[in-house]
């Protein structure tokens, strides 16, 4: 069995959450679980000599106890565990090119229902050639139905492959969301009546025959597709209340200066409730 999976733990809540996530998620692929820990590498100052040896054997016993407890409840869960000084971008980075997916907790803002990635999170989320999914700290929605947003007029097959597949592993549904931003002047006084009615059958038809290779790869699987008129990522949103998963993509292409991860996906990231997987493609 290998550590298919693999979370980071740095002892925070959000990053328990993501562990428990995670360790769900090994279980239902029959995969391991790898705890990664980056443990922070001070200079070499006598004065920080204390904070060296006191790091080391808290990080020890942070993922001792998490490997507990993830165990527990899931006999049979194979959990492994790591500490490296390497610094967590660059740790997590190469250990999810290790494994199938990576997990990480995500803040939320106070009593505003968002995300808060951190830089951290932000820069590891644009590096990763794999899927990441960042997973909240208070609570755990229901393992209802997996939910993805797609361009019905350029799908990408690794995103529809993951949410189906997701969809099989749950025994539950996907539910498939196109959003069609319309150009301004549509909403001028200008604008022929009847548009919207003429767009969105044409988008339809282009959903639902994106969707039939894959609804024909998993017939266990129930598929429903959705089109609305607006801003993809406020229409991803309001579809996610009560979904147990949301996938998005993510373009591989690399920009000229730092991380990123697409307005859509920035959306979700900052609105979700439920875990969020971004899915790189092409």
């Amino acid at each position: 069995m290998t550590d298919g999976i693999v979370v980071g733990i740095d002892g925070s809540e959000e990053a328990g959450a993501a562990a428990r996530w995670a360790a769900d998620e090994a279980a239902l692929r029959g995969t391991g679980l790898l705890l990664l820990h980056s443990r922070q590498s001070w200079p070499d100052a006598v004065s920080l000599a204390s904070a060296r040896e006191s790091e080391e054997p808290w990080a020890e016993e942070l993922l001792a106890r998490t490997s507990e407890e993830l165990r527990a409840p899931r006999p049979g869960l194979s959990v492994t565990t790591r500490i490296t000084t390497a610094g967590p971008v660059r740790a997590l980075v190469a250990a999810a090119d290790e494994g199938d997916l990576l997990v990480l907790g995500s803040r939320a803002l106070g009593g505003v229902a968002g995300y808060l990635i951190g830089s951290v999170g932000l820069a590891v989320a644009g590096a990763v050639e794999g899927p990441v999914v960042l997973v909240r700290a208070f609570g755990s929605p229901p393992r209802d139905s997996v939910l993805v947003g797609i361009d019905a007029r350029r799908p990408a097959d690794a995103v529809l492959s993951f949410a189906f597949e997701e969809a099989a592993r749950r025994r539950t549904d996907v539910r498939v969301v196109y959003a069609q931003q319309l150009p301004l002047y549509a909403w001028g006084p200008s604008m022929v009546p009847d548009v919207r009615p003429v767009v969105r059958p044409e988008i339809e038809r282009a959903l639902e025959d994106t969707l039939a290779p894959w609804r024909a790869a998993h017939p266990g699987v129930a598929a429903t597709a959705s089109v609305t008129i607006g801003s993809a990522g406020l229409e991803l949103v309001r579809a996610a209340s009560g979904a147990g998963l949301v996938v998005v993509g993510r373009r591989t292409r690399r920009p000229a200066v730092g991380a990123h991860i697409g307005s859509v996906a920035h959306a979700v990231l900052h609105h979700s409730r439920a875990p969020v997987a971004l899915v790189p493609h092409d």
